[in-house]
């Protein structure tokens, strides 16, 4: 009998028998491991434990206390909707069923459902639960397989692709409930602690817009009821914070039905924090020496064919038939600045050379993938290219993240750092990516920063650095990024001259300090709840007379704050409705102005958080208000020590 080699997580190894299971290995390891084993994670893969072994791989052993199991849990969860569906509707026809990041969905046609439905199929859920059916794993043959499946072409779809040449196939059943699967499971359903459908939404088979409408509908489980009941409550004060919700609020955004879906149209409040949020990148820039640049919204594919993404990006992207020639609406905006720095001769002594652009570019995502700001077909990257000698990686990489950490710390944003390695699509040699990633994980291990390594999820071009941020209720979402690119230099021939005088490769860095506004303008959005610090709202200041009388001494004031932006609130309200009506408009600060306040040359000041002060002198704050807006403070502090 051959062997094959186990490598566990401490580094470790045993030699098995081909073919033992997950499960047998956890034995091997120690019968209390083996006893608690719920699943495996194969080389990256999550597999169920009766997986068999008949390879050399790395495995860890899941048992409950395992972040994975989660994933397994919810995965059983899918199966008890799916059962529980059956049951209320004998009719609907199962498709799909994974493990999502918050829970789990599974795509069905042949039924219509609404809210209420979901409570009934909730219910009946709920009481397979409560009868814990033992989740069992069964071999079929593939005849039998498709016999089970004769009247569900979904299934059937499933067991030609991914189930091709299986023989037997794995299903997983539970009671009479029977699905094809590959796993894992936990034990029983009797393990759903916690289990909720959330929505049901629009979905197609296979993702692709001209195959079938399905009906998907979203859940989530957890261990226990508690963890259930923190997770619910974490997603009511989300909605809370949706920025679709906010944006419609505050007028900051809208995406039509006839100009589009995906394509954000911003309304004059968003554009004031568009610019602000503009102006800030562009002085960081400045500041470490990029030159600004600028390139169009479409080229020639022969662009893209020479840059590589034609090969990687052909699907997403928006192309064009124009005079017989093909273009392309461009989805990166880093070949238009390789083509610039490709425009003249460069000597050793001027790397190294810097491009920033905030570039509009362009992806096609499915559109059941689009929401809101978050996932937009057009979206803007504050993007910078550096174009660098070997030598100088270091060092440029350093300051890029020197100015990525000033950026975080200004929006008062927590964030999590993770390497991404190589994706399984990918261009250049193995030497290249060997010498990139070592390059760039050495930058980190320098610096002493606190990074987790995400394999495979690499640039097509190159290893990266990606930082992530947490909003206020602890979510995590793709932000700032560093690229290295051994391999766009290449396709491109771009030289430069050494001190030898022979032709040289540069290096090229990609680098993000948002990542794209669309998705920061929804961060910030939803982390400060539309409550922007006073230098990014779109109304600083309100002005808020008693009565029409006031108004004129309103337009002093108003001309003494200088280019703050402020609005006088002209409307035949009563003050507690324009104070009301600021408070709902998120403004920061608020001035209340009657015939005292006119007569005694004063100002009455109010905040957002309700701190309010009469017979504040105009001229001090006036002066606080402009340090405040000028240091870029996260929150309104007039009346902080007073």
């Amino acid at each position: 009998m051959s062997t094959v080699t186990v490598t566990l997580p401490d580094g470790s190894t045993l030699e098995m028998e081909s073919g033992s299971t997950v499960e047998d290995v956890a034995y091997e390891i120690g019968p209390g491991l083996g006893k608690d084993t719920v699943a495996g994670v194969v080389d990256g893969d999550l597999v169920d434990k009766h997986t068999p072994i008949e390879t050399d791989v790395t495995l860890e052993i899941v048992t409950e206390s395992s972040e994975e199991y989660l994933d397994v849990l919810r995965h059983s969860a899918a199966h008890v909707f799916a059962q529980a569906l059956q049951r209320e509707f004998p009719q609907a026809t199962l498709t799909i069923g994974p493990w999502t990041d918050d829970g789990f969905y599974y795509d069905i046609t042949g039924v219509d459902l609404d809210e209420d439905d979901l409570e009934t199929i909730s219910e009946e859920a709920q009481a397979i639960i409560a009868e814990d059916y033992d989740i069992e794993r069964e071999l079929v043959d593939r005849e039998a397989a498709f016999e089970r499946y004769e009247d569900n072409p979904f299934k059937q779809d499933i067991l030609e692709t991914e189930a091709a040449g299986e023989d037997p196939v794995s299903f997983y059943t539970q009671g009479e409930f029977y699905d094809l699967c590959q796993g894992p499971h936990v034990e029983s359903t009797g393990e759903i602690g916690g289990f909720a459908l959330l929505e049901i939404s629009a979905a197609f088979w296979r993702g692709e817009e001209d195959n079938e409408t399905l009906t998907r509908v979203y859940g989530t489980a957890f261990p226990t009821e508690d963890e259930l009941d923190e997770f619910l409550e974490n997603r009511r004060k989300a909605k809370e914070r949706d920025h679709r919700k906010i944006g419609q609020e505050m007028d900051l955004f809208s995406i039509d039905d006839t100009t589009g879906p995906g394509l954000p149209l911003y309304e004059p409040n968003g554009k004031k924090i568009l610019n602000e949020l503009s102006d800030y990148v562009a002085g960081l820039n400045r500041d470490a020496g990029y030159d600004e640049v600028e390139t169009p919204h479409v080229f020639r594919t022969e662009l893209w064919k020479k840059s590589g993404h034609y090969e990687n990006y052909v699907d997403d992207m928006f192309l064009l038939d124009v005079n017989d020639e093909e273009y392309g609406l461009k989805p990166m905006n880093c070949p238009g600045h390789a083509t610039i720095f490709d425009q003249k001769s460069w000597s050793y002594r001027d790397l190294p050379v810097r491009y920033f652009e905030d570039g509009k570019v362009y992806r096609k995502e499915q559109r059941g993938e689009l929401s809101g700001l978050s996932r937009t077909w057009a979206f803007t990257i504050d993007d910078g290219h550096l174009f660098v000698r070997p030598d100088q990686i270091e060092t440029e990489v350093l300051a890029i993240m020197d100015i990525i950490l000033d950026t975080l710390d200004t929006f008062n944003l927590d964030y999590t750092v993770q390497f991404a390695t190589r994706p399984e699509k990918s261009v250049g040699g193995d030497e290249i990516w060997e010498k990139a990633e070592s390059q760039l994980e050495a930058v980190l291990e320098g610096q002493d920063i606190d990074y987790v390594v995400e394999e495979g999820d690499g640039a097509f071009y190159g290893p990266k650095i990606d930082f992530a941020f947490e909003d206020a209720l602890g979510r995590h979402w793709d932000g700032p990024t560093v690229q290295l690119d051994f391999n766009m230099p290449e396709r491109f021939d771009l030289t430069y001259t050494g001190e030898d005088n022979e032709d040289h490769r540069p290096v090229i860095i990609h680098r993000a300090l948002f990542g794209s506004y669309e998705r920061f303008f929804m961060v910030l959005t939803e982390h400060y709840n539309g409550k922007f610090p006073p230098w990014l709202a779109p109304e600083q200041v309100r002005i808020l007379p008693v009565s029409d009388d006031n108004i004129p001494y309103c337009e002093e004031i108003a001309d003494e704050l200088g280019d703050v932006r402020v609005e006088i609130e002209d409307r035949s309200w009563t003050v507690g409705r324009k104070i009301q009506q600021a408070h709902d408009d998120r403004v920061p600060y608020m001035l209340i102005i009657g015939d005292n306040e006119e007569d005694d040359g004063t100002i009455s000041v109010r905040d957002r958080k309700e701190n309010e002060e009469k017979d504040v002198d105009l001229g001090e704050f006036r002066d606080h208000l402009h340090t405040e807006i000028d240091q870029k403070r996260t929150a309104v502090t007039f009346f902080a020590g007073r």
